[in-house]
This record gives structure tokens, C-alpha cells and sequence, in this order.
């Protein structure tokens, strides 16, 4: 990709306007040389008008834990969505959806009788990672439209049935990082595109967890037994060993089931990563880590690193990316992603943006040349230390938040045959990277991968 300055002149005559206009009306001062701007939710979308009874949408929930709650509890929100059935392999998530959303809904171990409803429309599937790919294809197969939960894949190869499943039956899928529908990514694509930090170098990201339940300590129900719950589904595939209430309520712990720190965690700044930046992916990624604290059993790290290399492509330059999480952190926040550039950089969180930029650096070119003609050193003339000018962009009142937008625009492509932010093939480009993260951890080597053909070399 050739350097292209003309963006970042364009972004500072817009800067020096919109400065122009903030002087003008009330600010708020959050330090020196700063000020907010105000962040605009999305624009109106249809189901923010009266829906017609022809317009409803009824929905089914498959894996009723604490995140397909959350997803179905959101879809209810939007105007015309309806659940009517649950599936869950505990009893006690069975009773707690008939609890939430009406004795008269149907509930469920088996995922294919919900399959086989003809008044369900779509599945949210937030079951753990390994039973994704299967539900994921047998639903669209059943002409089902389907939201998964991120990472949508449990293994990369897995990835390609999802795509030609969705390819063969014209169904909606989304997959469910929910950021990625954020008013603080589209900012940061837009900054991006306006040259706001100029040429794109380098990005990190960042998520630390303390808690016992962000540690995925999740609770284990006083019911819970082998009565209790279908363990033998749970399964799936892998061999049969004896109930175990730790490996079926905390399984994001154990690979048979889950996909670590990077399936989890990695897989979000992936998503807003690639959405700002128009990219497919990487080239080459390593990793590695530990467990540094939460020695209790479990199969994956607590504190894990990343390192990524992106090639040149028409829609960015060759840049790297670090992501880092720590299980054991409590005081560096939760999680952020910043993309720095040759004149400045943004932190990108779900409803905030701080954009930061720096005085120009001028070449030495002419200096160094001065030098040598006279053939005797010269001493470059000293320039003062300024800080950089900053800009916080943050949500307006009323705004919605990212889950709701994001299971907005899934309901919103079901009823008008559009398309999603996220489908299959930018699911898949999120989660093999991700995906490749523990393979390197596991293997102790480089993983190279083609981000275009999205195989592994």
C-alpha cells in the first residue's frame, strides 16, 4: 500500500473546523487541551417503527447459560421478537427459561426438536465452543437463520462447513462479537479512514480479568447431578468419562469443550481490529504464556500473549499486533484497542474513543546533507516536548449499546433479506488467528496462515 499523506492533511482541515465548532458550544473539560465530542448512536433503523404482526420474528434459544440468556434477554428488546423455546442440557436452566419467558414455551434437551418447529425462525446458539459448528450447520440445513455465539468455530477447519452451509441455503448468520457493532468502531473506522493518525504502524489490545467469575470460576448449582444433566451430550464426540459438574459448568477451562484466553477474549479485538481496518487477517502469529495463578485443574493459560504480523494490502499497510490477557490483573481496567499511526494514535473501547495526535515529525534529510558538505558534525537544533493534542469521543444519551445493535441488525437482516456485519467468512477470519494462538502456545512455534484463502500453510 503506497503512503498516502493527503488523508491526513484532509483530517486536520476537519480537525481545525470541528475545533472551531466545539469553541463555539459548551464543552466538557476533561484535562488540559482536551474536550468531548459526542458520539451519535446508530441511525434509526426499521424496527424502530411500528412492526406488523407479519414482521415477527420468533426465535429459539439453544444453550441457556449465563451468555444465551444475556443474547436472548437482548433480541427481546427489538420491537416484533418473540422466544418460544428453550434447550439446555441442565434442568435448572430449563426451569429458569420457563420462569423468565412463560410456562408455555417449549423446553428442551435435544436441539434438533427445536430444529424441527416449524414456527421457530431463528436459533441464538450459546452453547460452549465445541458443539457451535455442529448446531450451526444442522440449523441452517433445517432453514433456520442462526446467531452464534463468538468464537464460531472450536477448530479452524470447522469454519468452512459453516460457510458453505450458509452459501447453500441463503440463510442469515451472524456471528455474536458484539462490539463490533459498536459506536466506538465505527468512530475509529471512520478517524482511520480520514488519515486521523496517518499511516496505521502498529496496534495492540489488551483484557484483564480479577474476579472468580471473569476467571471463569463459574458457580456450580447445588442440583447438579448426573440426573440433572444430559452429561452424555455433552460429551459429544470425545470419549465417555464420569460426570464431572466442574468440566460441564466452567468448560471454558478445558480444550475438549472451550477455546481459551484467545477463543474467548482474542477473538473480540480480532473482530473490531479487522472491522476498522478492512483487513482479512494475518500472516504469521505467535504466542505464548502461562499459568501464572488459577492452578485448579484447568488446561489453558491465565496469562497469555500474542504477536501477529499483517502483510501490505490495497486496504492498509503491513502493521503488527500485540493482544495480551491476564486472569490475574485487577487494576489495569478490563480491555481496550489501540491502533497507532506515523501522527498520532486511538484508544477504541465500545462507546469511547480518545483520538491523540502529534506534531508532525519533520525528516532530517536536508540536515544530514548540511553535514556532510561541510564535512564536520553539526548539532540538530532541540524542539520542545508538546503533548499531544487529544480528543475524546463519547456516547450520546440514550444510547443503546453494542449487544442491542448487534442482534438488531441480525432481526433487522432476517426481515428485509439484508446482510450482517458479521458472517460466517469474517467469523471465521476473526476466530482462526485467534484459534492459532493456541496452537502456537501448545507447539511452541510460528503459525503461518493465509488470510485470504483463510487456510492454514
Amino acid at each position: 500500500m503506497k503512503k498516502n499523506n493527503s488523508g491526513r492533511r484532509e483530517f486536520i482541515k476537519k480537525m481545525a473546523v470541528g475545533s472551531a465548532v466545539i469553541a463555539a458550544t459548551p464543552t466538557i473539560l476533561t484535562a488540559k487541551g482536551s474536550s468531548v465530542s459526542r458520539l451519535k448512536s446508530p441511525a434509526q433503523k426499521v424496527t424502530d417503527e411500528k412492526v406488523s404482526a407479519n414482521d415477527n420474528i420468533q426465535i429459539a434459544l439453544i444453550g441457556a447459560g449465563g451468555m444465551g440468556m444475556a443474547d436472548a434477554r437482548t433480541s427481546l428488546k427489538i420491537p416484533g421478537v418473540k422466544l418460544i423455546a428453550a434447550c439446555d442440557l441442565y434442568d435448572g436452566r430449563l426451569d429458569e427459561a420457563k420462569e423468565n419467558w412463560g410456562k408455555d414455551i417449549f423446553t428442551t434437551k435435544d436441539y434438533r426438536e427445536i430444529l424441527d418447529r416449524k414456527d421457530v425462525d431463528a436459533v441464538i446458539i450459546g452453547t460452549p465452543d465445541h458443539w457451535h459448528q455442529k448446531i450451526s450447520v444442522d440449523a441452517m440445513n433445517s432453514g433456520k437463520h442462526a446467531y452464534c455465539e463468538k468464537p464460531m468455530v472450536h477448530a479452524i477447519e470447522e469454519g468452512y462447513y459453516i460457510i458453505n452451509a450458509q452459501k447453500k441455503n441463503n440463510v442469515i448468520y451472524e456471528v455474536g462479537s458484539q462490539g463490533l457493532s459498536s459506536v466506538g468502531n465505527e468512530k475509529a473506522k471512520e478517524l482511520l479512514a480520514d488519515g486521523a493518525i496517518g499511516e496505521l504502524n502498529y496496534a495492540e489490545g489488551f483484557w484483564a480479568r480479577n474476579s472468580p467469575g471473569g476467571a471463569w470460576q463459574y458457580t456450580i448449582p447445588e442440583d447438579a447431578s448426573k440426573d440433572r444433566v444430559d452429561w452424555k451430550r455433552f460429551l459429544k464426540d470425545y470419549d465417555y468419562i464420569p460426570f464431572d459438574p466442574v468440566r460441564f459448568f466452567r468448560w471454558r477451562n478445558y480444550l475438549d469443550y472451550g477455546t481459551g484466553m484467545a477463543g474467548d477474549l482474542f477473538v473480540h479485538l480480532f473482530s473490531s481490529l479487522h472491522f476498522i481496518t478492512s483487513s482479512v487477517g494475518p500472516q504469521k502469529i505467535s504466542a505464548m504464556g502461562g499459568l501464572r495463578f488459577w492452578e485448579d485443574g484447568r488446561e489453558v493459560p491465565d496469562v497469555l500473549l500474542g504477536m501477529f504480523d499483517y502483510p501490505n494490502t490495497n486496504q492498509h499497510p503491513g502493521f503488527n499486533l500485540s493482544l495480551r490477557c491476564n486472569f490475574v490483573d485487577g487494576t489495569s481496567g478490563t480491555t481496550y484497542l489501540r491502533l497507532v499511526g506515523s501522527e498520532g494514535s486511538m484508544d477504541v473501547m465500545w462507546d469511547k474513543v480518545v483520538l491523540r495526535t502529534n506534531e508532525k515529525n519533520e525528516p532530517q534529510d536536508e540536515f544530514l546533507k548540511g553535514k556532510e558538505a561541510e564535512g564536520k558534525p553539526k548539532i540538530a537544533p532541540r524542539k520542545k516536548m508538546l503533548p499531544p493534542r487529544e480528543l475524546i469521543y463519547e456516547v450520546e444519551e440514550g444510547y443503546k449499546g453494542a449487544h442491542y445493535y448487534h442482534h438488531e441488525n441480525f432481526i433487522n437482516a432476517i426481515r428485509t433479506g439484508g446482510s450482517v456485519v458479521e458472517d460466517s467468512v469474517f467469523g471465521l477470519r476473526a476466530a482462526a488467528p485467534a484459534l492459532a494462538c493456541n496452537k502456537s502456545y501448545m507447539e511452541n512455534k510460528f503459525i503461518n496462515w493465509d488470510p485470504q484463502k483463510m487456510k492454514l500453510k
